[in-house]
């Protein structure tokens, strides 16, 4: 049985003090549960700090962002290379990064394909904006995304990829995301499983039900139960609800519950 994912991307917020305070508390309210994985995703210099702070039985470490190139003249950059050993995971193609930074296609495949060789699992996001949606084109975003990005690995390599179905239309700005809109689990449910045809297409129907898909939609406390009722649904990527230890607590025990509550069917 796959273990639900629940990822904290905490974005361009909280220094190395503050950081460590949130993953005090966070230390203090969340029960470790075998059913749920926990990842942190707190900013590059809190990293290494963390990591020695952190008790890996409750949370694993993910980057944010990472440079494709394992080494060189790159000033200033981070490769994935470099964060190997520190992290399980790191967060690719995040819409922030494909729309404020102009992350392409070919950029996010070359960054997937540096996390595998790094014996990093990169946790993909996809998801089309408000226009490509009521344009129609969401079946056509999600495919060319997904198929790009994994297009340099093996049959191998994809067991163990997340990928994170997150609509653009839907995110909050990282202080409201009690107030933002909410796809219904019918919009939710089809983007899961055109990610997981396209992925069936590439690799075959077990491994398309083996890869998990996380919906990452600024979830909060109160919808992380209905999200994660939804077929396919397993995990979620949590933007500005972990930042307080309270909302991410309750979205960590939502997951729980989710998994004890119920006999779903993923």
């Amino acid at each position: 049985m796959k273990k639900t994912l629940i990822v904290a991307n905490w974005k361009m917020n909280l220094n190395v003090h503050e950081g460590s305070l949130l993953l005090h508390r966070l230390s203090d309210h969340i029960r470790p549960h075998r059913s749920v994985e926990v990842v942190l995703a707190p900013g590059l210099l809190s990293l290494q700090p963390l990591s020695l702070q952190t008790d890996h039985r409750k949370f694993r470490l993910a980057a944010q962002n990472a440079y494709h190139q394992d080494e060189g003249a790159f000033t200033g950059e981070v490769s994935f290379t470099m964060l190997r050993g520190l992290v399980d995971y790191a967060i690719v193609g995040h819409s922030d990064r494909r729309y404020k930074f102009g992350e392409s296609l070919e950029t996010v495949r070359d960054k997937v394909a540096a996390a595998v060789r790094n014996s990093i699992v990169p946790i993909l996001c996809v998801g089309e904006t408000r226009q490509e949606r009521l344009d129609g084109e969401t079946a056509q975003v999600l495919h060319d995304q997904v198929v790009s990005a994994l297009s340099d690995l093996t049959a191998g390599d994809i067991q163990e990829i997340v990928i994170a179905y997150e609509p653009i239309w839907a995110l909050s700005n990282g202080n409201d995301y009690a107030h933002h809109e909410i796809p219904t689990p019918d919009i939710v449910a089809k983007a899961v499983r055109l990610i997981r045809n396209n992925i069936r297409h590439l690799y075959g129907q077990k491994t398309a039900e083996t890869v998990r898909v996380l919906y990452g939609g600024s979830a909060s406390s109160s919808t992380a139960g209905g999200l994660l009722a939804v077929k396919g649904v397993d995990g979620l990527l949590v933007g500005g609800a972990s930042l307080n230890y309270k909302e991410f607590t309750g979205i960590v025990e939502a997951a729980y519950r989710q998994n004890h509550g119920n006999d779903k069917e993923k």
